[in-house]
């Protein structure tokens, strides 16, 4: 199943963005600036009652008019009705329902998705009181709640997990009964997923443009060449909609979420003439933080102009240093047009793929490594002696591994870095993120 996707939607200053963080537990969610007019568009991974789900922030708006500033915040709602599962709609009890409210109540009513109303600021028995006036917009489920303080989340998400049903998927499997390995191209609009799709499958299976977004929705293709079969998921799939260049990028990211929870590997394409933006860094860094593998194609290299015999070099260097600390992906310099190098992009997927399912030995495993923990012993911690005596794989889908320390505690950040780039060193796990966990032994 694809990830379930939460959007929280309402006028600005409600308090969206508190709840969002608060949701995520964590005062500033992993964001970057995404173009467009709103400058807060947010996105994240939450989880509550061994349930995880995406949480999208649709932010407020700078405008110049209150005619535009309504506009604006209507095809935000659009876009949260039509892509997410379930929307929370946040409302201010210390303002009472205002035109803006009733406007977007009245939309959402007509969505077919299930509508939680969240009465925000509810932090005192008289605002409680204010707060029961939220009931005439007609909606099943009311919550009030405080953003800041916290109370009333719990009982909100709780209704938000109901939700997610755990829908058994139906996998593509090869003549041997096995999983087929699942690629996402994802990435900006316009940086050529779907050049890349044809170009793989030699078919004009989607439309191909100038324009960002012609392609409506994810795309599986099942691909079965030179003895190579997995599944194929563009996501190019961005609505075409007039002079709404701000929407596209809101699409390109739910759109791409959705990929990467359904993906094994990602390709994340990026347009060579444009270089590399602040939503290429975010879309990485949510598909590191997903554990999906991760191959980067520099798409459009034949387009950059005055190449020298270092070019390449020196562009994967700055393309690794915006993705750092995990810069230990393959990236290839392609051209989906003149399908230069995208077989080989394909190759490294699979590789990929590979080392994300991994199963290194116990017994290799503890010969390799406490060998170089015997080389550089953790710190001390506290005036203790910090001592790792055994280590092993966990059986999860992102390789991770666990060390068993007396002081586990006493095991920082740094160490577990070096413990990572020891792993790594000793066995191929190269495209892939890694969990390293520290337990009592």
């Amino acid at each position: 199943m694809a990830g379930f996707t939460v959007a929280i939607v309402g006028r600005p200053n409600v308090g969206k963005s508190t709840l969002f963080n608060r949701l995520l537990e964590q005062r500033k969610a992993i964001v970057d600036d995404i173009a467009g007019v709103t400058r807060d568009r947010q996105y994240g991974i939450a989880d509550w009652n061994g349930k995880t789900f995406n949480v999208i922030d649709t932010g407020g708006f700078v405008a110049r008019s209150e005619d535009v500033f309504e506009r604006e915040i209507r095809k935000q709602v659009h876009i949260a009705m039509d892509e997410a599962d379930l929307i929370i709609f946040v409302c201010d009890t210390t303002t009472g329902i205002t035109h803006q409210d009733e406007e977007m109540a009245d939309v959402l009513r007509r969505s077919k998705k299930p509508v939680l109303l969240a009465v925000n600021k509810v932090d005192n028995h008289e605002r409680s009181i204010y707060a029961t006036e939220f009931y005439s917009l007609g909606f099943d489920h009311t919550f009030q709640l405080s953003c800041i303080s916290g109370s009333g989340t719990g009982e909100l998400l709780d209704e938000v997990v109901t939700h997610i049903k755990d829908e058994g998927t139906v996998e593509a499997v090869d003549k041997e009964g096995n999983p087929l390995p699942k690629f996402a191209i994802i990435g900006q609009p316009n940086a050529g997923k779907s050049t890349l799709l044809n170009a793989l499958i030699n078919q004009e299976r989607t439309i191909v443009s100038d324009i960002a977004g012609t392609t409506r929705d994810t795309i599986h293709t099942h691909y079965k060449l030179f003895g190579k079969e997995f599944m194929l998921i563009d996501t190019a799939g961005i609505r075409k909609k007039k002079n709404v260049h701000e929407d596209l990028e809101f699409y390109s990211v739910i759109r791409a979420i959705r990929a990467m929870d359904e993906a094994d590997v990602c390709m994340l394409l990026i347009d060579a003439s444009v270089g590399i933006t602040a939503q290429d860094v975010s879309i990485f860094s949510l598909a590191e933080r997903k554990g999906k593998g991760i191959v980067v194609l520099v798409n459009k290299w034949d387009l950059v102009e005055n190449k020298e015999t270092n070019t390449a070099r020196d562009f994967e260097k700055m393309l690794k240093e915006r993705f750092s600390p995990f810069t230990d992906v393959p990236v290839i310099f392609i051209c989906a047009t003149e399908k230069t190098r995208i077989f080989q992009g394909m190759e490294k997927a699979l590789e990929v793929y590979e080392n994300r399912n991994r199963r290194i030995l116990t017994s290799v495993l503890n010969e390799i490594m406490l060998k170089e923990i015997d080389r550089y012993p953790p710190p001390f911690s506290r005036g203790h002696s910090v001592k790792i005596k055994f280590v092993q794989q966990v059986p999860t889908a992102v390789p991770s591994f666990a060390f068993f320390a007396n002081f586990p505690d006493g095991v920082k950040e740094p160490y577990k870095n070096f413990l990572e780039n020891k792993l790594r060193t000793h066995f191929n796990f190269s495209g892939v993120p890694m969990r390293i966990f520290i337990r009592k032994k």
